[in-house]
C-alpha cells in the first residue's frame, strides 16, 4: 500500500501501532510518581484513555502517517487542560488562548522526508479552522532531549518563536492567523514533501505505433 500522502486523524485504534514512542509516553499526561509506578501495559491502556477522553471532550487531538497498518509518524495536541505533567517544566503555563502541541515523533525509517513539518501544518490546519489563536510547545535546549519534550532547535525550524525564555527548556509559540494561507497551501506541501520521500514512478512508455494504423486523430 505505502505510505500515505495526507496525514489522517487520529483514532484510539491507531495507538496500538505505534511503536516505541508514541503509545506509552505520558510525560504530558501524569506526574512523575504516577507515571513511575506504571508498567508498560498499563502505560498503554492508560494512553488509550487520555486519547478517548480528549477527542470525547474536546475533539480531534492529533494526525497520523500510515504505511500500510503501520504509523509512520504521528503527532499530538490538546488545550493545556489536558497536559497537566507541563507543570512541571519552568516556562509553565501556556498561554490561555494556545494548544498545546505534545508531540512529534517519526520513526527512525521515515526521517529525513519533512514528515514532522507535515503533521504539524495539518495540526495548525485544523487549529486555525476551529479559530484557536496560536499554538505552544515546550522546547528542550539541552545536549541530549528529553524524549517526550521535542527539541528547541526542530521547534525553531518549524517557524515557533521563543514567548518565555529558558536556557533548557523555553516556551515557543506559533501564531496560527500568520498561518491562515496553510489553508490554501497544505494540499501542495503533502505532495513535494511525501515525493522526497520516495521517488515518483515513471509512466510505462507507449507501444510502438503499427505501420498503417491511423493516428487517432481522425
Amino acid at each position: 500500500m505505502g505510505l500515505s500522502r495526507r496525514p489522517v486523524r487520529l483514532a484510539v485504534d491507531h495507538l496500538a501501532a505505534v511503536e516505541g514512542h508514541g503509545h506509552d509516553c505520558l510525560f504530558w499526561q501524569l506526574d512523575p510518581v504516577r507515571r513511575a509506578r506504571l508498567t508498560a501495559a498499563e502505560a498503554a491502556e492508560e494512553k488509550r484513555d487520555w486519547v478517548s477522553e480528549v477527542l470525547r471532550e474536546w475533539g480531534a487531538c492529533g494526525h497520523v502517517l500510515l504505511d500500510g497498518d503501520r504509523v509512520a509518524a504521528h503527532a499530538l495536541y490538546a488545550p493545556p487542560a489536558f497536559a497537566p505533567g507541563s507543570g512541571v517544566l519552568p516556562t509553565a503555563p501556556v498561554t490561555p488562548d494556545a494548544v498545546q502541541l505534545l508531540t512529534v515523533h517519526v520513526d527512525p525509517g521515515y526521517r529525513g522526508g519533512g514528515l514532522g513539518r507535515l503533521l504539524v501544518r495539518a495540526a495548525a490546519k485544523d487549529l486555525v479552522d476551529r479559530d484557536v489563536l496560536a499554538l505552544e510547545a515546550f522546547g528542550d535546549s539541552r545536549r541530549h532531549p528529553h524524549g517526550c519534550v521535542l527539541p528547541t532547535g526542530f521547534l525553531t525550524a518549524l517557524g515557533f518563536r521563543t514567548q518565555r525564555a529558558h536556557p533548557s527548556y523555553p516556551r515557543m509559540r506559533m501564531e496560527l492567523r500568520s498561518t491562515l494561507r496553510w489553508k490554501d497551501e497544505v494540499e501542495q506541501a503533502i505532495g513535494a514533501l511525501l515525493d522526497a520521500v520516495r521517488p515518483v514512478k515513471q509512466p510505462k512508455p507507449a507501444p510502438p505505433a503499427v505501420r498503417g494504423e491511423g493516428s487517432g486523430q481522425g
